[in-house]
């Protein structure tokens, strides 16, 4: 998913598509060590999107701090 795509969901929709994501990338996991992956790039696409999420997500902790101030 695209960084732009992700800024427009709302907190708890970021929270939920990182769940979801961590559940996707558990999953090709498991596919993996069975032998029976049949998309690779699948975990460099997943594992960039959580790194997104989580950056922003850490932005709006850190924005909510400073307004805070």
């Amino acid at each position: 998913m695209k960084l732009q795509e992700l800024r427009n969901l709302g907190k708890e929709d970021l929270s939920l598509k990182l769940a979801n994501c961590k559940g996707e990338l558990a999953k090709l996991n498991y596919l993996k060590s069975s032998g029976q992956i049949d998309k690779p790039h699948q975990f460099k696409i997943l594992r960039k999107t959580i790194a997104r999420i989580n950056t922003l997500l850490k932005e709006a902790a850190s924005e909510k701090k400073e307004n805070n101030l």
